[in-house]
């Protein structure tokens, strides 16, 4: 079952990420909010090595390609804070403009992915871990609950999406960021690894439409 769910969430992120640059102009490239096409591409790569992985089989390869995941994820996942700051940005809320808004935005990311790195990744070692249907290597030390650094960057999706949404009416944001934090947080008793993932998906594409909405419909402050 996971094995058909990671397939279908590689093509989904395939698709979204084609449905985000549809129509993009290259002069709306530069904007923070664009550093969402950089997540979306982490998360293709992410899920697709996860589908794969009973085909590469057990090895160097599948330890290395699995390696990658978690450096990816250090590195780009922390990206979601700027993506944040700019729909603020973008939207025209004044004292978002400020110089030190995007000087403490680019702190707390590089921040984030120092934690991340420093707690995670850099002592990271793996193991082979066959569930669901799926191979894939998996971190050797036990988690005892989200990551700092996602949690952080949680706590800013919430906060900028409220903002948004108080200040433009633009609601969706925010209702991805719930769902996403309501549906990580809650037990699925499901025989699955992979169904959370979809709450993840459902974030994406709230943000993607997010995006879409400031550069095609010109969300404004009200």
């Amino acid at each position: 079952m996971d094995t058909f769910l990671y397939l279908f969430f590689t093509g989904s992120y395939i698709a979204l990420l084609i449905w985000g640059l549809i129509g993009i102009r290259k002069q709306d490239l530069p904007q923070w909010t664009s550093f969402i096409y950089l997540i979306i591409l982490a998360l293709i790569y992410d899920n697709g090595i996860i589908a794969f992985g009973k085909w590469i089989g057990e090895g160097e390869l599948l330890e290395t390609l699995n390696l990658l995941r978690f450096w990816t994820h250090a590195f780009l996942t922390p990206l979601l804070v700027l993506f944040a700051t700019g729909t603020l940005k973008e939207s025209g809320i004044v004292w978002a403009q400020k110089k030190w808004v995007s000087i403490v935005g680019i702190i707390y990311t590089v921040i984030l992915i120092g934690i991340e790195v420093w707690l995670e990744v850099s002592q990271l070692t793996l193991k082979a871990a066959e569930e669901y249907g799926v191979l894939r290597y998996v971190s050797t030390k036990e988690a005892s609950g989200p990551p700092v650094m996602i949690l952080l960057v949680t706590l800013v999706l919430i906060v900028a999406s409220a903002i948004l949404w108080k200040k433009t009416k633009w609601a969706v944001f925010f209702i991805g960021a719930i769902v996403m934090t309501i549906g990580s947080a809650v037990p699925i008793n499901v025989d699955s690894g992979a169904v959370t993932n979809a709450f993840e998906l459902f974030l994406l594409f709230t943000l993607v439409w997010t995006k879409r909405r400031l550069i095609k419909d010109k969300l404004r402050v009200y």
